[in-house]
């Protein structure tokens, strides 16, 4: 997190369930009033209280932005009174309204489904959550290019629909997006030139279907520069960013990747070996030359 992030007290204004599987959760509130936009595909950090009926409680953020000591200071809390953190996509920002979208992948209840699935699910209007954010979701960021690929699953989706709808006229995109099935996609709204494909596991679980690493290998590229935009489970971006790398011959600081969730583990699980090396290449490889708009 940088300096100038600081926390804000989110209110649940409205819900709506735009698929089956995913609950878009309308927040306002005073906090709000000088949010600052910083990318179509920003993220946050969202905190959910442990305790029902109850707004959650996060330390404060050190005056010179250390966020080393506040993550050391936040796992001191009590594990009862130490509110859940899970990252999100602010899907859009309404300045007028003071109000931000965010979209939560549903996962049913039990095991598979997190807190943060399960508090948007029974979500009701004045609920409150903490907000640490928002930040650039990824380390790259896109130069001069001809087109842009965007590749990941519904955890990705939020990003990928904020991402095509700040298309300007003119800018081609093709996109590769993975979902259960068909009542899962979603409409955009672009003045981009898009191709958009759907692929649907039909029924297979999230993070056991290779059908986005397939049809991205299988996929014609058209000619010229590209910028590869990858989010979605680990290991599946992992696969992917290493055939756009090794077999398309893409330079790697043109390629965004992240993994917003793995498939055993959960966010409060530790890093992993793999986990580690990506953050490390991730960091190592944002060159600035491919920091210009």
């Amino acid at each position: 997190m940088a300096e100038t992030l600081r926390y804000a007290a989110l209110h649940v204004s409205r819900t709506e369930r735009i698929t089956p599987l995913m609950q878009r959760v309308t927040f306002g509130g005073e906090d709000l009033a000088d949010f600052q936009h910083v990318s179509p595909d920003q993220h946050s950090k969202l905190f959910f209280s442990r305790l029902p009926g109850r707004a959650p409680v996060v330390p404060p953020m050190p005056a010179d932005g250390d966020v080393g000591r506040w993550y050391l200071d936040y796992l001191a809390m009590p594990e009862l009174e130490r509110p859940w953190m899970r990252s999100y996509t602010i899907r859009s920002h309404d300045p007028v309204r003071q109000e931000i979208d965010i979209d939560f992948v549903l996962h049913g209840e039990g095991d598979h489904s997190g807190p943060a699935a399960q508090w948007a699910a029974h979500a009701e209007p004045g609920d409150v959550v903490g907000m640490y954010g928002p930040q650039i979701s990824h380390y790259r960021t896109p130069g001069p290019r001809d087109w842009t690929l965007l590749a990941g699953d519904e955890t990705a989706l939020p990003a990928i629909g904020a991402l095509l709808e700040a298309l300007a006229p003119g800018e081609r995109a093709i996109a590769f997006v993975e979902v259960d099935g068909a009542a899962e996609e979603q409409e955009f709204t672009t003045a981009g030139d898009v191709t958009l494909h759907w692929l649907h596991r039909e029924g297979t679980p999230a993070g056991h279907s290779p059908v986005l690493v397939d049809a991205v290998r299988a996929a014609g590229f058209p000619d010229g520069e590209v910028f590869a935009w990858v989010a979605g489970e680990s290991s599946a971006v992992r696969a992917l960013r290493r055939h756009l790398v090794n077999d398309r011959g893409i330079d790697k600081r043109a390629v965004a990747f992240t993994g917003y969730w793995r498939l055993k583990l959960t966010q409060d699980d530790a890093l992993t070996t793999d986990d580690l090396a990506d953050r490390a290449e991730a960091l190592a490889e944002a060159a600035p030359a491919v920091e210009q708009s």
